[in-house]
């Protein structure tokens, strides 16, 4: 996949990139990818599934953004296109957010969306 195509599908910020590739190193292997896909569940119907793996599928869609190996299941591209992957910091809490241009809508507690 060219980095065109890569970008429609999900954007990186440098905040995420940074923080994705320190707990890369923790880990201590070579060759991981972060996996971030969509699974139903939640009281919405969908969430987030973030991990690494080292397991790519051949119909995966995996590209390089800001030093970063993302891979991302084909049932999941269209859920996430056009999304940003974030790394927030505040006196709320710090995590990874998807910022998603497709959501609906949401559940009260945060943890789950409609497409």
């Amino acid at each position: 996949m060219d980095q065109k195509q890569a970008t429609t599908i999900l954007s990186i910020t440098d905040n995420a990139a940074e923080k994705v590739r320190t707990l890369m190193e923790q880990e201590g292997e070579e060759d991981l990818a972060l996996r971030i896909g969509v699974r139903p569940g939640g009281c919405s119907g969908f969430q987030y599934s973030i991990y690494f793996d080292d397991e790519i599928a051949d119909d995966d869609e995996t590209f390089e953004a800001k030093g970063v190996k993302i891979a991302i299941d084909a049932m999941s591209v269209p859920y996430i296109m056009g999304s940003e992957f974030d790394y927030v910091d505040g006196l709320m809490g710090a995590g990874f957010a998807v910022n998603n241009p497709n959501v609906q809508g949401g559940c009260g507690c945060g943890s789950s969306f409609t497409c």
